[in-house]
C-alpha cells in the first residue's frame, strides 16, 4: 500500500494529467496543428507541479498510439479526423495516465467513441482487490462487441509502479483467461481500444518518441554529455527530441539509436485501417473497490 504521501502525489499526478488531457481534447479543431496541442499540453502539466510521463501522444485515425509531433511537424488536425489524445503526468515518479478521443468537426465515429468509453466505465465498476484480469478483458470485449465494435486484441492497459509506466500486469481488453489478479495496493491504467477494424495492431514507422536502453561506454565527449543529461532528466520514461536542450538534439539522438543507447517506439496501426479508439483511467487499488485517479 501507499504512504499517504506518496497517495497524495499519485492523486495529484492523476488531477493534472485529467485536467491537461480535456485541455489537449478542447484545443483538437481543423487546422490546429498537432505540435501546437502537444506542447501546451505538457507546458500545461509543467506549470501545475508536475512533469510528463511521456510525450502527449496525438494518434490519427487508424493509428492506436505512439505518435507525437516531431520539432519541425507541420501536421494539422482535418475535418473527419479521429484523434486519440493519450497524456501522462508524473510527481516523484507517481504516474497519472489518461486517454480521450475526439473527432474534428463530424459525427462519423461518435458510437465508436462511445464505445470504447463504455468499455472503461464499465470496469472502473467493478476492478478491485482480487479481480482476474480476463474479467477485465471479458468485460471489454462484451461491451465493445455489443456496440457492433472490437477490442484490439494485442493492446493491453497495464500496472504502473514507480517511473516504470509498464510494470507487472497487463490488463487485456479480451478475456485471455490470464486468471492472475489484482491485488491492493496496485495502480492500474485500463485502457480500452475500440476499432471497426480486424482488433489487432501492427508497427509502423517510428513515431517519435524515444526511451533509454541499454548503458554502454561512449567515447565522443559531447555525445556522452548529451546522453549523461537526457538520462538524468528522462530517467526511464519515455521522452521526445523537443524535450531535448540542445541546437543538434535530432543528430544527437540519431546517434544514440545507431549505438543502441536508445529505442524509438513504432506507431502502432490498425492491421486493416480501421479507425480506433481509446478510454484510459489509471486506478488505485484499495481494496474492493478502486481511486480513479485521473479526475479533474
Amino acid at each position: 500500500m501507499l504512504s499517504p504521501e506518496d497517495l497524495e502525489k499519485l492523486k495529484k499526478a492523476g488531477t493534472i494529467a485529467a485536467t491537461a488531457l480535456r485541455l489537449g481534447m478542447d484545443m483538437v479543431r481543423e487546422d490546429v496543428k498537432l505540435y501546437d496541442v502537444a506542447t501546451e499540453v505538457e507546458s500545461y502539466i509543467r506549470k501545475h507541479g508536475a512533469k510528463p510521463a511521456f510525450p502527449c501522444n496525438l494518434s490519427l485515425n487508424e493509428v492506436a498510439a505512439h505518435y507525437t509531433p516531431s520539432v519541425n511537424d507541420k501536421t494539422r488536425f482535418s475535418i473527419g479526423d479521429v484523434v486519440k489524445v493519450d497524456v501522462g503526468a508524473h510527481i516523484d515518479g507517481y504516474v497519472g495516465d489518461t486517454a480521450g478521443t475526439v473527432e474534428v468537426g463530424t459525427k462519423t465515429f461518435k458510437t465508436l467513441i462511445e464505445s470504447s468509453q463504455r468499455a472503461r466505465d464499465k470496469v472502473m465498476e467493478f476492478i478491485g482487490d482480487g479481480c482476474p484480469i480476463n474479467e477485465i478483458g471479458k468485460a471489454v470485449e462484451a461491451s465493445m462487441k455489443q456496440d457492433g465494435f472490437r477490442p484490439i486484441a494485442n493492446l493491453t492497459g497495464h500496472e504502473i509502479k514507480p517511473y516504470n509506466l509498464h510494470a507487472g500486469l497487463s490488463i487485456p481488453n479480451i478475456d485471455d483467461k490470464n486468471t492472475s489478479t489484482v491485488k491492493k495496493g496496485m495502480v492500474i491504467a485500463v485502457e480500452p481500444f475500440a476499432t471497426n477494424g480486424k482488433g489487432m495492431i501492427m508497427s509502423a514507422k517510428p513515431g517519435h518518441i524515444y526511451k533509454m536502453a541499454k548503458e554502454r561506454p561512449i567515447a565522443d565527449p559531447d555525445l556522452k554529455e548529451f546522453y549523461d543529461n537526457i538520462s538524468k532528466e528522462f530517467v526511464t520514461f519515455p521522452f521526445c527530441e523537443r524535450w531535448c536542450d540542445h541546437p543538434k538534439a535530432g543528430q544527437m539522438l540519431n546517434k544514440l539509436l545507431r549505438h543502441g543507447l536508445i529505442t524509438v517506439y513504432q506507431q502502432l496501426t490498425e492491421m486493416k485501417r480501421g479507425c480506433v479508439t481509446q478510454s484510459e483511467h489509471t486506478v488505485y487499488i484499495e481494496g474492493k473497490n478502486a481511486l480513479i485517479t485521473t479526475l479533474p
